[in-house]
């Protein structure tokens, strides 16, 4: 889009709307049939891109937050939160220590078994005694994921821009409570069943001989990607109108965003 120093072509595109409108006026009358179209059609032609490229983002955010559900399924239910360190035994007649990992519902052990002997009630969702705040915090932040998971649905019906907001202040929540999580969980090391696994060394916020396992980790990065998708559905929700035409803002938003 060039602009012409001194050329009244040029203020038709920077200045304001009845700026625009007295310049046209003041056009001769062939003028003005042939640059209104083509401005028009110029805008149209912006807007379009502009709503192809909100798509694409929007579809890429749809597809990573059902992936940051599935992470938070997994976080809950895995016992893998803290694991015993790999240490070298001696013999002389000792009890070899105790190798396993332990999670916000099970405890479980290796033994001769090919699978680990677990204790716990992960089926009836009881948490450990002492994990039972970030499982609850946990639970909280898996409720709000699904729940932005099933807002997607409600871009058929609704404005877009609404329901990205929604879905926002959804994922901030439940990143909110996965970070809480996260914190109160080695707060709460100093319990029986920590001392069972890891030795009595253990104590908040030391494992002991034990070490941090990858669902806590997964946890932590969880945090993260709830921050990251919270703002982007605020930054997408925020432009929804301004990537719209005029006479698509009341009821047309939808209709559009398919059929760029």
């Amino acid at each position: 889009m060039f602009i012409f120093e001194g050329s009244e072509v040029g203020c038709f595109w920077v200045c304001g709307e009845r700026e625009r409108e007295r310049l046209t006026d003041e056009w001769p009358a062939e003028e003005r049939v042939v640059m209104q179209p083509h401005a028009t059609e110029v805008a149209r032609l912006y807007q379009t891109e502009f709503i192809r490229s909100a798509r694409a983002v929007g579809v890429l955010w749809a597809v990573c937050t059902l992936c940051f559900a599935v992470i938070e399924v997994v976080i809950l239910i895995q016992p893998s939160w803290v694991g015993t360190r790999e240490l070298r035994f001696r013999g002389g007649g000792g009890t070899p220590p105790q190798a396993g990992t332990l999670g916000l519902f099970e405890v479980c052990v290796e033994s001769d078994w090919p699978m680990p002997e677990c204790k716990g009630s992960l089926h009836t969702l009881t948490p450990l005694p002492a994990f039972q705040s970030p499982a609850v915090l946990v639970c909280m932040s898996l409720t709000m994921v699904w729940a932005s998971v099933g807002c997607l649905c409600l871009f058929r019906f609704c404005n877009a821009a609404t329901v990205y907001k929604i879905c926002a202040w959804l994922q901030l929540t439940a990143g909110f409570c996965l970070a809480l999580a996260c914190v109160l969980f080695p707060d709460s090391w100093e319990c029986a069943e920590m001392r069972a696994l890891c030795g009595d060394s253990v104590a908040s916020f030391s494992p002991g001989n034990c070490n941090v396992h990858w669902a806590y980790v997964l946890a932590m990065l969880g945090v993260l990607d709830a921050a990251i998708l919270s703002t982007l559905a605020f930054v997408l929700g925020n432009r929804q109108d301004a990537l719209l035409p005029d006479d698509a803002k009341d009821g047309e938003v939808t209709g559009l965003l398919l059929e760029a």
